[in-house]
């Protein structure tokens, strides 16, 4: 392997890692507990975004299912075919989007606002469509990308499995959610065997 294969590698670790502690420093308690408790009062959650955003939306939507609260990765192009049938009113959608304008995502925020969905916004533009029609903006800090183009999804996938990995932590504490609940659900693999070890 070339030294600079080598030195790249070691590099994206530190970058992410400047990127946790960003995110960390920025950490808006309004913003933030405004988000958990919609969470933890939707019947259902729905979870949206392209890419590599999407991707992670679909992790989130499964941390929202171990905690036991109804949740589905909603897709953009299915969304605006009849799959924001699953959101009723009062219901939460949480969409992702970097820079707050991804096109895919903007006809669902009408979709929302016409059924009383809420609207969680995990973007770094503050000024973006997305933003602005949020009830609730969860500020997403990315240094770089660990790439030398500064280009490829990496750093910015860290920082929004980091705020969903916290908002699942939280959720946890506020909903007193118990282990044995999710040993229930859970009896598969080593984790299951360990959870429901007599």
């Amino acid at each position: 392997m070339k030294l600079e294969s080598i030195q790249a590698a070691k590099n994206a670790y530190r970058i992410e890692m400047e990127c946790i502690e960003g995110l960390r420093e920025r950490f808006d308690e309004a913003a933030f507990s405004k988000a958990v408790a919609l969470l933890a009062n939707a019947q259902r959650i729905g979870a949206s975004g392209c890419g590599h955003s999407g991707i992670i939306c679909q992790h989130f939507a499964h941390l929202m299912c171990c905690i036991e609260r109804p949740a589905k990765f909603i897709s953009p192009a299915e969304a605006v075919h009849g799959g924001m049938g699953y959101l009723q009113a009062g219901d939460v959608i949480l969409m992702a989007s970097r820079g707050g304008k991804t096109g895919e995502l903007l006809p669902i925020i009408d979709i929302c606002k016409r059924k009383g969905v809420h609207i969680i916004a995990v973007t770094e533009n503050e000024a973006s469509p997305l933003a602005q029609s949020a009830d609730v903006v969860l500020k997403q800090y990315v240094n770089r990308e660990t790439d030398k183009y500064n280009a490829q999804g990496t750093t910015s996938s860290t920082a929004l499995c980091m705020i969903f990995h916290a908002l699942q932590t939280a959720l946890i504490e506020e909903t007193d959610y118990q282990n044995e609940q999710f040993a229930l659900i859970h009896p598969g693999g080593a984790v299951g065997e360990r959870l429901n070890k007599k």
